[in-house]
Parts: C-alpha cells; sequence; structure tokens
C-alpha cells in the first residue's frame, strides 16, 4: 500500500517498487524470478538473448498500425528497429505516412529529399535502390516519405490490384533484409491496407489512454477484413503498450482492459512515457543510440527479444 500526497492510500500496481514507480521492464524483468508480475499483471517470462546471424533474409514484413495518431507507432518503428539491428539483423525501415515522420525522427529533411517512397509507387523507371538512404544506425535502412505520398492515395484508385503496389515495389529488397518495418499513416486508408496487404504480421502500438481503446475494434476489423481478402497470411504480432504511467489509476484500468480483451496478444514489454523519446526525436537518433543506457532503450531491446522469441521460424 502507497500513501499518496492528499494522505490517502492506493494498492501499489504490479510490477512497481520504490526504485522503479513506472513498472519498468527493466526492473520488473530481473524480478521475474521471485514472482513479481509485470505491469501487465501477468508474470514476465525471461526473453533470451538472440543467437547470432549467420544469413540474412527473406526479411519478415511488419506494419505498424493504428488509425489514432499520437500512439507511439513512429517512435517504436525507429527503436524496435534499432534495438532489432542491435541483436544483428538487417533492418529496412518504409516511411508510409505523408508527415515524414519516420524520415525526420532519423535525422532527415523530407524536404530535402528528390526521391521517395512515392516515386517509388506511381514512377515505373524508378528503382528500390534510387530511393534507399542509410541511416546512422549500422544495418538499419530507410525508404523515406515526405506530403508528396498524400497524392498517391488518389492516383491509385484506378490502379489494377491497388492495394499489392507496396508489396510489389519493396519485393526486390526484402532478400537482403531480415525485417522490414512500415511506419503507417493514422488512419486505415487505401495506404494502410497497402501495407497490410504486403505484410507478414501487424504490431499495434496503443497509448494507455480512453480514447485510443475504442479505435481497437474498428482496426481489428479492418485486420480482418484484408485476412479474409487480401492476405491470408497476415498475423497480428501483438499489441504494444505506450506511454504507459503506473502512478495514474486510469493508465492502470486501460491496460488492464486491453489485457483481459487481448490476453496473449498484448506483449509483456510496456513502453512507458518519458521525456528522453521526444528529446531522441529532436537529435534524429534511435533512443538505443542518445541515450543507450535510459529505461526506454532497455524497454525497446526487451521488446525486441520479445517479438523475436514470437516469430515461429526466425533463422539463425
Amino acid at each position: 500500500m502507497t500513501v499518496t500526497t492528499d494522505g490517502s492510500s492506493r494498492r501499489a500496481t504490479p510490477g512497481t517498487t520504490p526504485d522503479n514507480p513506472w513498472g519498468d521492464s527493466k526492473t520488473a524483468a530481473s524480478t521475474t524470478a521471485s514472482g513479481i508480475l509485470g505491469p501487465t499483471g501477468r508474470p514476465r517470462p525471461v526473453f533470451p538473448e538472440p543467437p547470432a546471424r549467420t544469413s540474412h533474409g527473406p526479411a519478415r514484413v511488419v506494419a505498424m498500425v493504428n488509425q489514432k495518431g499520437g500512439v507511439g507507432k513512429t517512435t517504436t518503428t525507429i527503436n524496435l528497429g534499432a534495438a532489432l539491428a542491435e541483436c544483428g539483423l538487417r533492418v529496412l525501415l518504409v516511411d508510409f505516412d505523408p508527415q515524414g515522420a519516420l524520415s525526420v525522427g532519423l535525422g532527415i529533411n523530407p524536404l530535402q529529399l528528390d526521391l521517395t517512397i512515392y516515386n517509388l509507387l506511381i514512377e515505373r523507371g524508378v528503382s528500390p535502390d534510387e530511393v534507399l538512404l542509410k541511416t546512422s544506425v549500422e544495418g538499419m535502412d530507410l525508404l523515406p516519405s515526405n506530403i508528396d505520398l498524400s497524392a498517391a492515395e488518389v492516383q491509385l484508385v484506378t490502379e489494377v490490384a491497388r492495394e499489392q503496389v507496396l508489396g510489389r515495389v519493396i519485393k526486390p529488397l526484402l532478400p537482403d533484409y531480415d525485417v522490414c518495418l512500415i511506419d503507417c499513416q493514422p488512419s486505415l486508408g487505401l495506404l494502410t491496407i497497402n501495407a497490410l496487404t504486403c505484410a507478414h504480421g501487424v504490431i499495434v502500438p496503443l497509448e494507455c489512454e480512453f480514447f485510443a481503446l475504442r479505435g481497437v475494434a474498428l482496426l481489428m476489423d479492418t485486420i480482418t477484413k484484408v485476412q479474409e481478402r487480401l492476405n491470408a497470411d497476415l498475423e497480428i504480432e501483438g499489441l504494444l503498450a505506450t506511454m504507459y504511467d503506473a502512478r495514474t489509476l486510469h493508465g492502470r484500468e486501460v491496460l488492464a482492459r486491453v489485457v483481459e480483451a487481448f490476453d496473449e496478444k498484448v506483449f509483456h514489454t510496456v513502453i512507458n512515457r518519458t521525456v528522453r523519446f521526444p528529446d531522441a526525436t529532436v537529435a534524429g537518433e534511435p533512443i538505443t543510440v542518445f541515450d543507450s543506457s535510459s529505461l526506454g532503450a532497455s524497454a525497446y531491446r526487451e521488446l525486441a527479444r520479445e517479438v523475436l522469441a514470437r516469430w515461429p521460424d526466425t533463422p539463425a
């Protein structure tokens, strides 16, 4: 039991300690053996370090999708990608949002780009290698985006097999990578359907806040339709709780409801709210580079291990 500033008392949150008021994975993971539950209220497994890679490719394609904006899709794409690259995987990031936030978050000015994913989608003479950019993280490359992509949704309407255009243009790159993460725009329009159609899996970043929870049912309905009509192999990799603050009753209740509804589909790893993420974005670096020893960096490294543990046939 904890006494609050107003003199009242409240029950301690699972996974939290005086040294870990956020219920952060960095501490919770180390105490699993003693029976302490993680922030999701479930016993947290210890995820092993992935073995060293002896070969690369073909890539597993994962779409980061949520039609609500500001839930951590871009932050997760950047930092999960960087954490996977630290594990020895070759990572391809696809900025599939006209706002170009993924590109900005990696220190690239979208307005200065001559070629982007838009040109790759619309202009048949453009090759993926012409658009591909190296990032500051070894083993992680980027297909950037800018505001031009907003026109693609209209231009693709008349295309034959319009839902499969993205899959067609990135296909030549996949043999060179182990994972491809697609950062989708906050909508369920044609661009997002393209990402779902070419993906093997979906990760749903979900802010621990009521309005973010409301839209999950619609998103799941869209994923089901894509599975039935366009991509029978599409799997839900998991729901990722982001911007979590164990000190607020609302955040704890939302996380509990998500776990109640989706059970094992919810990742054990929880991403806490911290100012280090926006600081890293301003610096144009992943949190694993900007502040390698931070709890946020540790959380994304743990998420990388959990994601790899969930993949059924990850090659060594």
